[in-house]
């Protein structure tokens, strides 16, 4: 007696199934060498970072399709065919498994339509943060804002499902133009020179952005190639507006998306250093005030006014 006998005298297994369990046990020891052989190769030949994640999530994705597939032809004989066994097997998994599925189409549609990459910088829903991982059924950031008062990272991990890139809109930070507008307003007293203090500005921000400024006209270019973007204006550019404590002078300029702060924070500092040098410029703010208009109005308006600034009756 041989051992494909005795076990299918003792354990009750046929000698077809016994075959079929053979074959699989092999067509899983192969894949897990290709993977692993594959895997070794990835990481002593690719050195950039994010070329071997992609090289690696391949090797991966490749080995899992075709222990799907060759498995399912070893065991479905009895059904009739391949087409016939994947065809039950969708049925059931469509009724029963509606969210996996869901995840999986979104893992396709990421794939191929490429809303996002591991990288950039998206905003889904009510979360954003830096893509850092994409799976089948799921991709993975790590988180900015929140709790957090800027672009920066929070420390925290989100694992978001892939099927949510069908019922959320996804903002992207990176992808296309690449860089973002960013805006400061600055307010001054209605007392202060503002034409001054609007003039330090323009200095100000052409100083900490105009080397950007540069890099986003190329890149803008390249965009253009693909999205229908067009901007006239490329530089920083200060903005006059009255309001209700004084004069409000808005900044606006671009930078790329994960330097905002940093921005932001080195023209501040400059701000508050140089308008603290300046006898014509204060910083306007919610106050409370009274009014004199016969003595700090103008002329013409003084001589229409009253000895305690009300208006006397003509």
């Amino acid at each position: 007696m041989n051992i494909s006998e005795w076990i299918a005298e003792n354990w009750l297994i046929s000698q077809p199934v016994q075959l079929k369990i053979l074959y699989s046990v092999l067509v899983i020891l192969g894949l897990w060498l290709f993977r692993f052989f594959g895997l070794k190769l990835i990481f002593k030949g690719v050195k950039n970072p994010k070329d071997r994640y992609y090289w690696r999530n391949g090797i991966k994705n490749v080995t899992n399709v075709l222990l799907l597939v060759i498995i399912g032809s070893i065991w479905v004989e009895s059904v009739g065919s391949l087409a016939t066994f994947f065809g039950l097997v969708g049925a059931g998994l469509a009724i029963a498994l509606q969210n996996p599925i869901a995840n999986i189409a979104g893992w396709l549609f990421i794939i191929i339509r490429r809303p996002f990459e591991v990288g950039d910088r998206i905003q889904i829903g009510k979360h954003a943060g830096d893509v850092i991982d994409i799976r089948f059924y799921q991709f993975t950031i790590n988180e900015i804002g929140n709790w957090v008062d800027a672009d920066q990272s929070t420390g925290r991990i989100i694992h978001i499902p892939n099927g949510t890139v069908f019922r959320e809109p996804q903002a992207s930070f990176t992808q296309g133009f690449n860089h973002i507008w960013n805006e400061i307003p600055v307010r001054v007293t209605f007392e202060s020179n503002w034409q001054h203090a609007k003039t330090i500005l323009e200095e100000i921000v052409n100083k900490h952005a105009e080397p950007l400024t540069r890099s986003a006209a190329k890149r803008l270019m390249d965009a253009s190639k693909q999205y229908l973007i067009f901007y006239t204006n490329l530089t920083p550019i200060v903005y006059t507006r009255v309001i209700e404590n004084g004069v409000s002078l808005t900044i606006r300029y671009l930078c790329d998306p994960r330097k905002r702060r940093t921005t932001e924070h080195k023209i501040w500092e400059d701000i508050l250093t140089t308008f603290g040098q300046q006898e014509d410029i204060d910083f306007a703010y919610p106050t409370q005030r009274i009014y004199y208009n016969a003595r700090e109005g103008k002329a013409e308006t003084r001589r229409n006014t009253g000895v305690f600034g009300q208006d006397r009756e003509l």
